[in-house]
């Protein structure tokens, strides 16, 4: 469930900064290659920033411990 929500969000984030990037400001897309870059490094070390975050949330668990 986790990795499900963290592909959204970096989905989202990808977006969102995009659309900044066309109608605000390029600079935008600092967002976008910043979550590039934490894709990038979460495929060789299993590991992302919004990992502990969503911990924190209560991500995790499995349905039955609910």
């Amino acid at each position: 469930m986790m990795e499900r929500i963290l592909r959204g969000i970096a989905g989202i984030m990808v977006l969102v900064s995009l659309a900044l990037a066309q109608v605000h400001s390029p600079k935008w897309l600092i967002l976008t290659a910043f979550m590039g870059l934490n894709l990038l490094q979460s495929a060789f070390t299993n590991w992302c920033p919004m990992m502990p975050i969503l911990r924190a949330l209560g991500t995790d668990k499995k349905e039955s411990e609910k």
